[in-house]
């Protein structure tokens, strides 16, 4: 394959990509995974980014694209928007030459088989930047805030002191986050060993590390062997606020892709009765490999959380780790096909999901455990209203809203119940808590 060709090969397949996502509705880590091998590691990383930034501004490139355009590409011909989204972004977002974003697109479109629309390509590309659009404001909510009206609105209504910082946090790239197995060091010690000056630890999360530069996991020291894991600094909450104690039994009833229940041992090195159930068979396989490299063992059950029948063994749980499934709105940074993919009605069905698991986790816990409720989530639809219908429909259960720590005040907004980390807050993910006891 001939060098310089790779360039128009490269945006080809991220267009391909890109349309999975937009009209294939595939999640964008799975059209990832479907990257051409053949790219080298250093296009594989400028292909990501490529597909990451076309999504994350889907919304202001369409309005170029129309300002740009007399009559709007045709639905079948997909493709070709995603691949002149493509080059709009090169043009406005990266470092690339110009005329090589315009030339390479074009021949991106000869190598999609679509080469009558070559010329249209190069107008286009040409024309923004003589028109200088993007030194221009948007002119629609949704080309502002590259979001879904929907989205926008929903927001606003919520929060509405917060509302355009979440929207901003949500186009941010998220940083990388480490989680140190503080069983074997501190985080400040590991830390010593990061060639990486801009990276620091977080009061309140002792287990965490904030890189200043993300880095493959197999440069980081300690990782097979699990001295280390990958893992965003709120999301490292849940397992020292359910605060675990050795020998106890535990239950992770949503467990993939694992994170939780490896961070759960970690705190207890590996003295947990630990039981992991997830209900889709790769994800949970997912859960073994990460114990795997950690070296712990747990029990994993495949199952569906709200039918405890179909897996639980009878004998209750001191606790619980609920991580139940939600439009994970929270973590839109590291996901922004959240924001082409989830729609309104999601959010009821996905209500309905999570009152179910709560109330069948409910009955596997002891008089006197603990059961945290957690989401990736920033709608209250899915968490204080969630907690508050249980807490109001169960004469044995009680919020406990004392924080795991005072050092994590900063980071928490106090709810009705519960407590909410808004996505941006300190380099964290979205994350809602809700910490549940029954009565003895």
């Amino acid at each position: 394959m001939a060098r310089d060709k790779t360039g128009a090969i490269l945006r080809a397949e991220a267009a391909k990509t890109i349309d999975a996502v937009v009209t294939g509705g595939r999640s964008l880590d799975d059209a990832l995974a479907m990257a051409p091998e053949f790219l080298k590691p250093q296009d594989q990383a400028q292909f990501a980014h490529l597909c990451y930034g076309v999504i994350r501004s889907w919304w202001q490139l369409n309005e170029w694209q129309s300002a740009l355009m007399k009559k709007p590409l045709r639905a079948r011909d997909s493709v070709v928007r995603a691949l002149l989204n493509a080059g709009l972004y090169q043009l406005s977002d990266t470092r690339v030459p110009d005329h090589a974003a315009v030339s390479m697109t074009v021949e991106a479109s000869r190598i999609l088989r679509q080469p009558k629309f070559s010329s249209l390509l190069n107008a286009v590309l040409r024309n923004f930047r003589r028109q200088e659009l993007a030194d221009k404001p948007a002119a629609s909510e949704e080309a502002r805030f590259n979001h879904p009206q929907w989205m926008i609105d929903g927001l606003r209504d919520d929060w509405p002191d917060h509302w355009q910082d979440i929207l901003a946090a949500n186009n941010e790239r998220a940083p990388m986050w480490l989680r140190v197995n503080t069983a074997r060091e501190s985080a400040a010690e590991y830390l010593g060993k990061l060639d990486d000056d801009a990276a620091g630890t977080l009061d309140g999360i002792p287990s965490a590390i904030c890189l200043g530069t993300p880095k493959n996991v197999l440069e980081l020291p300690g990782f097979p062997d699990g001295a280390v894991s990958v893992q965003d600094g709120a999301a490292q909450l849940a397992a020292q606020w359910l605060d675990p104690q050795a020998g106890e039994r535990v239950l992770d009833a949503c467990s993939a892709p694992g994170g939780k229940t490896g961070h759960l041992l970690e705190l207890c090195g590996g003295d947990l009765s630990l039981t992991a159930v997830d209900v889709s068979e790769k994800r949970l396989n997912s859960v073994r490999e990460t114990l795997d490299r950690l070296g712990y063992s747990a029990t994993l059950k495949l199952g569906d959380a709200s039918k405890p029948e179909e897996w639980w063994d009878g004998e209750l749980f001191d606790r619980i780790l609920l991580d139940v499934p939600c439009s994970a709105t929270g973590v839109i940074r590291r996901h922004p096909d959240i924001k082409l993919l989830r729609r309104p009605s999601d959010l009821e069905s996905l209500a309905e999901v999570q009152q179910a698991v709560l109330a069948q986790a409910w009955r596997l816990l002891r008089p006197g455990g603990r059961l945290l409720y957690v989401t990736c989530s920033v709608w209250p639809a899915e968490n204080e209203r969630q907690v508050e219908q249980f807490l109001g429909a169960s004469e044995d259960a009680r919020e406990n809203r004392v924080l795991p720590n005072n050092n994590i005040n900063d980071l928490m907004l106090q709810k009705a119940c519960g407590f909410q980390i808004l996505p941006g807050t300190r380099g964290l993910d979205g994350f809602y808590f809700a910490c549940l006891e029954k009565d003895l």
